[in-house]
């Protein structure tokens, strides 16, 4: 699987750099309007340049005070952990202040990729860029986030600083990045720790003790394995807008976006929350194999249908993703625990599943034999046949005559049938449909 660059915007504030942000993201951002309380700030998205597909991250919605020293070269240091391109953004017709050379100092210490962008030249004065080259990063890019000018050279200059793509790398190395997210205190760290089997991460009762996004590379049974841990995610007004834990929010966001398969924490003892159910959302929103870990199991009195009364609220809380898996454990006890990476493993076989094209035009036939497609203002729609597009996660193309006729029931009807043909648990799938006339 090909985890995509991350590049963070960094910079004082009101230079631009969200502007940036929109112009390069703004019609790529996607955003599941139609599952209640599930939405995310729009501080990164997924953007291409040249055939590259890379995560920009404006870190311009994090909260700065009056102050702006400290709290910049906090907002740096988190897109130095964070991101392989740095894009440091300045304003051109401000020229260079006290800040803009404390972070450059903190950029070039940092050994990173760091791309330099003069923002406000509206009229392209690359003369007034000249007196950048003195915070010693190279060539300045003249820019003008408000009209989309100079991006190109600027991209250009991003996707050259990229590593070669995962098609490049020997898959037989390959290690499988599995996140750990979910509410502070859910036990997140205690699971980590008992698969370990020895203190890597400091475990607290104190909700919020893990402050970033922790790798942990381990090899079991012959299988090279990642497990990230990261901070408890509170829902935003919880946090300071100037705390470190607003960071660390963003590197949990960023650990997802950059994981194979998801483990999406939850407390047992506890009612499921509209916060346990956002972060949830996170994690389809960007088209991740998940795996529901209900831990503090040990907790919980039970009797023979308990775990059906919670695989009840699950499938009500979480219908939007209802393609997860689940577990029951207790890190305390080590209930189940050590099942949790073979059920990450089954997920990312899932998720990395190819379908023949024969066999899945007769997966398609079978269904259409069955419920033949809705009619929409007496046209039909017709279905002339499917193509597997991708893996991780699977992405399903299907010709037909007109896709407005397209009902979502009907397109939910054709997932379900792939689902029960070919094991897809654990992976969300895609399904596009294409009038067989744009080929």
């Amino acid at each position: 699987m090909s985890i995509k660059p991350l590049v963070a915007i960094v910079g004082r504030p009101n230079v631009g750099k969200s502007t940036f942000f929109n112009k390069i993201c703004g019609k790529r951002i996607s955003i599941v309007k139609n599952i209640a309380g599930v939405t995310r700030d729009r501080i990164y998205a997924d953007a291409e340049w040249a055939g590259r597909d890379f995560t920009l991250i404006d870190t311009g919605g994090i909260g700065l005070g009056d102050e702006f020293g400290a709290d910049i070269l906090k907002q740096a240091n988190a897109a130095i952990d964070t991101a392989g391109v740095i894009i440091f953004m300045v304003d051109g017709k401000d020229g260079i202040t006290p800040d803009d050379y404390s972070v450059a100092d903190k950029l070039r210490a940092s050994k990173k990729s760091v791309i330099l962008a003069v923002n406000k030249l509206d009229n392209f004065e690359k003369d007034l860029t000249y007196d950048f080259y003195k915070l010693g990063l190279g060539e300045p890019f003249a820019v003008s986030a408000e009209q989309s000018k100079g991006f190109g050279d600027l991209l250009d200059a991003i996707v050259s600083h990229f590593k070669p793509q995962a098609g490049e790398e020997n898959a037989d190395n390959k290690s499988l990045n599995i996140a750990i997210v979910g509410k502070p205190n859910v036990g997140k760290s205690s699971i980590v720790n008992k698969i370990l089997g020895f203190e890597r991460v400091i475990v607290s009762p104190v909700a919020g003790t893990t402050r970033d996004a922790i790798d942990t590379p381990f090899t079991l049974n012959g299988q090279n394995f990642t497990l990230v841990d990261t901070a408890g995610m509170r829902r935003k007004r919880g946090i300071e807008d100037e705390s470190v834990e607003r960071y660390s929010v963003l590197r949990a966001i960023s650990a997802i976006k950059r994981a194979d398969v998801v483990l999406v924490v939850l407390d047992a003892s506890e009612d499921i929350s509209d916060q346990d159910v956002r972060i949830a959302g996170l994690v389809h929103e960007d088209y991740k194999p998940s795996v529901i870990v209900m831990n503090k199991w040990d907790t919980i009195e039970k009797d023979g249908f308990t775990i059906e009364k919670y695989e009840k609220k699950l499938s009500v809380e979480l219908a939007f993703m209802d393609y997860y898996k689940s577990i029951y454990t207790s890190a305390t006890t080590g209930q189940r625990v050590e099942k949790i990476l073979q059920i990450a493993l089954e997920s990312y076989a899932n998720t990395s599943r190819r379908i023949t094209t024969g066999t899945l035009n007769d997966i398609i036939a079978d269904a259409l034999s069955m419920n033949e497609p809705p009619t929409k203002n007496g046209r039909r729609l017709k279905i002339y046949y499917a193509t597997q597009a991708k893996t991780n996660p699977p992405k399903f193309v299907i010709f037909v005559n007109d896709e407005s006729l397209v009902h979502f029931s009907y397109k939910r009807y054709l997932e379900n049938c792939l689902r029960r043909a070919a094991d897809f648990s654990g992976t969300p799938i895609q399904i596009a449909f294409v009038n067989k006339t744009q080929e």
